[in-house]
């Protein structure tokens, strides 16, 4: 979804991964294709591809059931990642549900330590979902890893408040700068908008509540591809208070337009 987003912009990008051999793998071969993300980098294996459900609830957030016993995503193999691929892109992009199980946490390292070789920007985003990982001790442990090595972290609010234990996001924030010294954090808050911090710079944006809303889900990663969209042209440190405003303002726009339609990947808005 954030790489349909960064397409849409006019941003070429490239899709690291695997799925199974089946009907699923190959329609997500299909939809990366049909929005022109790469596919160099797209892995098949005999193992089934991994299947999420979302359920809405009735407050308007979701649930989700993954069946990936094991699935076709975390078989990524440490030698399948493409070296030169990363050495040459301008962000490295990725999350905490491939540092969940072995061999793709490997693979996922490895992918991270090629980047911050290659004085890539990486972008974070821990997407936790509960359900996916052995214990909370362990989620907690990998989510570290990812937020010890990114320039740029987008966390949500629920998920900022389970990782540091405080409550009041400026003193989250806060410990995540002191604790992790990251340059760059993005905080996506459902329908209270969207925070950044960056150095002494704090921005806040309200969410543009839609009377059309479907559905959220891709709303944060649509928000996401326009952050690095911009992150592009601005650079990720010394950001003033104006530029973070105006960076949330049409990332939190894009999320809102998401929202009105149903999937993500195929009906991202234009710019």
């Amino acid at each position: 979804n954030v790489l349909a987003m960064l397409q849409k912009l006019g941003r070429k990008t490239a899709f690291i991964g695997k799925v199974g051999r089946d009907g699923f793998g190959f329609q997500l071969e299909k939809a990366l294709k049909e929005v022109s993300i790469a596919t160099d980098n797209l892995c098949f294996d005999d193992v089934r591809t991994t299947l999420a459900v979302v359920q809405k609830k009735s407050d308007g957030d979701r649930d989700f059931f993954f069946y990936r016993n094991p699935g076709a995503d975390i078989m990524l193999r440490p030698e399948e990642i493409r070296e030169n691929l990363i050495k040459m892109t301008k962000i490295f992009h990725y999350g905490s549900l491939s540092l969940t199980n072995e061999p793709v946490r490997t693979a996922t390292r490895k992918a991270v330590g090629i980047a911050e070789e290659a004085g890539v920007i990486i972008s974070f985003d821990p997407n936790l979902r509960k359900p996916l990982w052995k214990t909370e001790a362990l989620a907690r442990e990998q989510i570290e890893y990812g937020v010890r090595h990114c320039q740029v972290l987008k966390i949500s609010d629920d998920e900022l408040v389970w990782f540091t234990g405080k409550e009041d996001f400026d003193q989250a924030a806060e410990y995540m700068q002191t604790q992790y010294h990251i340059p760059l954090l993005l905080i996506s808050m459902g329908k209270q908008g969207s925070r950044a911090y960056c150095g002494e710079q704090r921005a806040e944006i309200p969410a543009f509540l839609n009377p059309h809303t479907i559905e959220t889900t891709g709303a944060g990663d649509t928000f996401m591809g326009c952050m690095l969209h911009q992150i592009l042209d601005r650079g990720f440190r010394n950001l003033t208070k104006t530029d973070m405003e105006e960076m949330l303002q049409f990332a939190n726009a894009a999320a809102s337009l998401i929202t009105t339609k149903r999937g993500a990947l195929r009906v991202m808005p234009a710019k």
